[in-house]
């Protein structure tokens, strides 16, 4: 039976830079990068060497530890350079791309016809199964497991996310193809949860095999957490699996034509871009095209995702596996006079949720954010303020402080099963303690997997 929810805590924080609801095209780079990084606890083993000839949807390292998950590659080319960083680990395997696309016939197939062991060899064999995440612990499912549901999210609440309904727009019969294909790896349901502020576009809320679920509320109703949370809490012992709802039109479009089209569109954002749009691009790709000519001048930090989850790159970095948006943003390492932008000035462009500036009196203003941090980590005491944006039955100081004194008991006790990083990047925005809060709790979920899992 469907669910609408309404979320009571959360928080909108409303940056210049959205991206316009056009699709551009940029000419296709020749730099590709697959990054073991983007898979939390993978440990890689290489199964091509550096120039080797690939094609789309050739496989370049599998899972060190659990063989049957490939990682392929998203174009045709030449392996480039295998990165490796301390202790020899990978960081990237780069590819020198071709000036046109070959790909491996993986067979297309009918997903509606198929069966779930079918469908989980299909998907395992040809690279697609790393677009599965496993909750808790958010990393790559484990195929041998038997999720109790799967959700996958409608939309993104995040900063100056991309709007999925205007990027699935055109594409409901290939989306749908993805679902069938989902819905034969479980036998709960398939969950597919909408935004209740707006009207979704066909692909979404004509889905069927699924139950449609809507949210209402502030930032983080969009993050799949919240949702699982408030529709199908987990509870130790249980494993639910989430997918992108780009990734699931992905999938659906990989099998229908039995080539790894790893084609996807991805918003271009930022107060320093000076053309915001959605592009289409491929997975791993270089950004150093897609941004050329539209960044301002001056220091900036480019970002694969949003300003609150998102990696860190340069400016010739690379796309993440997982991301469907670049942003970017000033670096904020210069000075500011304390009375015209520091702390005694009247605040009219900065941003606060507790009204310590003139700005609460423009509720619909956009800001320009920085990434300073307006200070050094300092105590960590209680302030009441990350229960304002965490809308969980959790209580994430006190969860965050059991991980940090590394106690078990407390750590379940207090709901650790339930979240993951993203589901606290709210809760690091506005700790005035300035701690990485993100980075402890997944400390803490890689001691729950090693002990309890």
């Amino acid at each position: 039976m469907s669910k609408t929810i309404k979320l009571r805590k959360g928080l909108d924080i409303k940056l210049v830079g959205e991206a316009d609801k056009v699709k551009a095209t940029v000419d296709r780079g020749t730099s590709f990068a697959i990054k073991p990084p983007d898979f939390h606890g993978l440990v890689p083993k290489m199964l091509v060497k550096a120039g080797a000839k690939v094609k789309a949807g050739t496989p370049i390292f599998e899972d060190k530890y659990n063989p049957v998950i490939k990682f392929v590659s998203p174009v045709a080319g030449e392996i480039d350079e295998i990165v490796r960083g301390e202790k020899r680990r990978i960081l990237a395997v780069t590819i020198k791309a071709d000036a046109e696309n070959s790909y491996e016939d993986l067979g297309a197939v009918d997903t509606a016809n198929m069966t779930g062991d079918e469908v989980k060899a299909y998907m395992l064999k040809n690279g697609l199964w790393p677009f599965i995440k496993m909750r808790p612990i958010d990393v790559i499912a484990n195929p041998e497991d038997n999720p109790k549901a799967i959700f996958i999210s409608g939309f993104d609440s995040s900063p100056l996310a991309p709007d999925y309904d205007f990027i699935l727009h055109g594409d409901k019969e290939l989306f749908q193809r993805g679902l069938y294909a989902l819905s034969k790896l479980t036998q709960g349901k398939v969950h597919l949860t909408l935004n209740g502020k707006s009207t979704p576009d066909e692909a979404l809320s004509s889905a069927q095999g699924v139950q449609i679920n809507k949210i209402k509320g502030k930032h983080p109703a969009g993050n799949v957490g919240t949702q699982i949370h408030h529709i199908d809490p987990i509870n130790k012992g249980e494993v639910v699996w989430t997918v992108n709802a780009q990734d699931v039109l992905l999938i659906g479009r990989i099998m229908s034509s039995g080539q790894y089209d790893a084609s996807k569109t991805i918003a271009l954002t930022g107060s320093e871009i000076k053309n915001p749009k959605y592009i289409k691009t491929t997975i791993g790709t270089s950004i150093e095209k897609i941004i050329a000519d539209n960044v301002k001048e001056g220091n900036v930090r480019y970002i694969s995702g949003n300003v609150l989850t998102g990696d860190k790159i340069e400016k010739d970095g690379y796309l993440g596996f997982y991301h469907s948006q670049i942003t970017v943003i000033p670096e904020g390492d210069e000075p500011k006079f304390m009375i015209t932008k520091g702390w005694m000035s009247p605040g009219f462009g900065k941003f606060s949720m507790n009204r310590s500036y003139f700005s609460w009196l423009m509720p619909n203003k956009k800001y320009e954010l920085d990434t300073n941090l307006n200070g050094e980590i300092r105590a960590f005491v209680v302030t009441g303020e990350m229960e304002k944006v965490f809308p969980f039955d959790i209580y994430p100081m006190h969860l965050i402080k059991s991980v940090m004194y590394n106690d078990i008991d407390l750590m379940e006790n207090l709901g650790i099963y339930e979240v993951a990083p993203e589901d606290f990047a709210l809760c690091e925005f506005v700790c005035t303690s300035k701690i990485n809060i993100q980075s402890v709790l997944r400390d803490g979920l890689d001691v729950i997997h090693e002990e309890c899992m």
